[in-house]
């Protein structure tokens, strides 16, 4: 049976409604978060999973939890957001006060991660992922699931920028049935 990828952004925190770049720093959900992360669970729990993967963040790891899908689950060091650097905690506007157009998607973030390392970053974990058979929840973040989306597809990392991902949400991505040799996104920013 070819994979089949439930990516599930991680629930509400407080930086993620402030709009603040949150990639290494460790926040907590919010109680709203929690509610979207149960919620989850009325989309995940009749499935058979061969594989459940988190992100390092504690914000990904609890939504696996709360989703009901965390018994087996094992952290994936390459699920972790988007390494903001000198960007961590500040706001897009924020930064196009001092870098006028900035794009996540083109530019990336000094002392972070750049396109072409989260790109790699995307590609390494797919071609570990197409090694696997069968369903396989990714509970990750918000940039870094729009990148690896595009990937999937084959788009470049600019490609995740069309790709809006909100809090406590489901993603599919596989193969087209009809056409295996094509890779789909079945489903995206699908709320319970």
């Amino acid at each position: 049976m070819p994979v089949k990828l439930y990516i599930v952004r991680h629930g509400e925190t407080e930086w993620s409604v402030s709009g603040q770049h949150t990639g290494r720093t460790d926040v907590p959900l919010t109680a709203n978060g929690e509610g979207e992360a149960r919620r989850l669970a009325s989309r995940l729990g009749g499935i058979r999973f061969s594989a459940v993967l988190y992100s390092p963040r504690q914000r990904a790891q609890r939504t696996c939890e709360l989703a009901g899908v965390g018994e087996f689950a094992r952290v994936e060091p390459d699920l972790a957001e988007w390494d903001y650097g000198d960007y961590e905690g500040l706001r897009t506007p924020e930064i196009v006060k001092e870098r006028p157009r900035w794009n996540i998607f083109a530019d990336g973030c000094p002392n972070g991660e750049f396109p072409d390392q989260i790109s790699a970053r995307a590609d390494r974990l797919i071609g570990r992922l197409e090694a696997l058979d069968g369903n396989v929840a990714l509970f990750s973040h918000g940039h870094f699931a729009r990148v690896l989306a595009a990937r999937w597809i084959g788009l470049p990392t600019i490609g995740g920028q069309r790709l809006m991902l909100d809090t406590g949400t489901l993603g599919i991505l596989r193969d087209d049935p009809r056409h295996p040799e094509n890779r789909v996104i079945s489903l995206w920013n699908s709320a319970p």
